[in-house]
């Protein structure tokens, strides 16, 4: 017997046909529709096709489902009804009350972080844990903004399927330069700053800290302490032309940018996947007015660190989990969000030439929605600022709702619509297009990258 089958790669499921040969005496258990894995060489056509190679092979359907409620089940039904290819089934429970899914239309990505951060509040108050409640997504960095507001109302979670936005160390690098902006006598952020210089090491670092800081000559720290100056003037450049009371946030970030992206490009390799969370901390940084107070919610410590110290043990010890739908397979909460429900993030914009691909994101989003027992809530943002590829030049465009919610008109049978977020109100011309902006300056950047990588191709996830 072999379980999990539909996870096997095509010589696993040969090894078990081959022992199987003589006998034909052989059990799979799996479930087409969570096939999700081909990216570590798991083959979907394995299950598919075993009832062609045993040909008296029996199939046993379990449709009795003992987690979710029907209202949840008939949208996932009707989702996975609609694959190519599937073994016919149909799910059902015996807890046949509940709560109709509910899909949000939120303004843009900030509404819907607030929509998520703000009934997570209700829910709890209602008395259901933070640990019984999720938030999926296709992709980790889709939940760069969510972090932040999470952290900035003292919710705790737990990240899976991805590093916490805050954590990543180009998202560090680039803080270092607005907390120096902000406080020239952070000398932490002046060693990282440093450090990022090549020719630079910890001794000259601290040398330079030393005559910048404490003796406060920063001309005689350039020409003293390093050998080839060029880049350090450049730095210093950089923080002069920084001005932290008249700038904004973004602004400042902005400009930081334009000196960090051939940093970026020379000290990682994978540099081109990193640009997806550098456009989400400019797109954050657009919702404060005040340097201070955007520095202030980035530099939250996250408050399970705070519970442990404590050892606090109660009801408050349970994080909120927030995973990529790959790691969330298998597990399951009373309440999941899942976020960005729209075309070009599921599906995503990488799979859309391929229909074997797309329909691999369908099974995607089922197993996202199948994590739900009780309260299911999909949304997507109706502005969306976020890069479709790192040689895309950005700006804010229209979402459209996931092709597996249009299908069959299942948005409108299987769910309740609502929006967050004023959405007839908000008017996109007002808002200053930051992206556009900045990358459109920054073709010389990405015309780089286009030669390096060839022409069309796309590294972003």
């Amino acid at each position: 017997m072999i379980d999990e089958y539909q996870d096997t790669n095509k010589l696993q499921a040969h090894i078990a046909c081959l022992l199987a040969s003589a006998h034909k005496n052989i059990m799979v258990v799996g479930d087409d529709a969570q096939s999700i894995y081909s990216f570590r060489g798991a083959n979907f056509k394995n299950i598919i096709d075993f009832p062609k190679i045993f040909k008296q092979a029996k199939i046993i359907t379990l449709e009795e489902n003992y987690r979710s409620t029907q209202p949840i089940l008939n949208l996932t039904n009707e989702i996975i009804r609609q694959a190519k290819e599937k073994f016919e089934k149909a799910l059902y429970t015996k807890k046949k009350a509940g709560k109709t899914p509910v899909f949000i239309d939120a303004r843009d990505e900030t509404a819907q972080s607030k929509y998520v951060a703000d009934k997570i509040l209700e829910l709890r108050e209602q008395g259901v844990e933070l640990g019984d409640m999720a938030v999926l997504f296709r992709a980790s960095w889709h939940s760069n903004d969510l972090e932040i507001e999470l952290a900035s109302r003292d919710i705790p979670f737990v990240k899976y399927g991805g590093q916490k936005f805050v954590e990543a160390a180009h998202i560090k690098d680039v803080l270092s330069y607005l907390r120096i902006a902000y406080n020239m006598s952070d000398e932490v952020s002046w060693l990282r700053a440093l450090l990022l210089i090549p020719g630079i090491g910890p001794k000259t670092a601290h040398d330079i800290i030393s005559e910048v800081i404490i003796h406060k000559k920063v001309a005689g720290a350039q020409e003293k302490l390093v050998r080839k100056p060029e880049e350090l003037k450049k730095l210093f450049a950089l923080l002069k032309q920084i001005d932290a009371a008249r700038l904004s946030p973004a602004g400042i970030i902005q400009t930081v940018l334009e000196y960090y992206q051939p940093i970026l490009k020379e000290k990682y390799d994978d540099f081109n996947r990193r640009l997806n969370d550098l456009d989400s901390l400019e797109r954050i940084a657009g919702r404060y007015e005040s340097l201070e107070q955007f520095l202030s919610d980035m530099a939250l410590e996250p408050p399970e660190r705070n519970i442990i110290e404590a050892g606090i043990k109660d009801h408050d010890d349970a994080r909120v989990t927030l995973s990529t739908i790959h790691s969330a397979k298998g597990l399951e909460w009373h309440t999941v969000f899942l976020i960005y429900v729209a075309e070009g993030h599921i599906p995503s914009y990488l799979s859309l030439e391929n229909d074997d691909e797309i329909e691999e994101e369908r099974r995607l989003l089922y197993v996202a929605a199948t994590r739900a027992k009780e309260n299911l809530f999909l949304l997507k943002p109706h502005i969306d600022r976020a890069p479709r590829g790192f040689m895309d030049m950005g700006g804010s465009v229209f979402t459209q709702t996931s092709r597996f919610l249009s299908t069959a008109n299942i948005l409108n049978k299987f769910l309740q619509i609502e929006s967050a977020g004023s959405i007839n109100e908000f008017d996109d011309t007002q808002s200053p297009d930051l992206m556009v902006d900045k990358r459109s300056r920054d073709k010389e950047f990405f015309k780089i990258m286009g030669e390096y990588f060839g022409e069309g191709q796309d590294g972003s996830d």
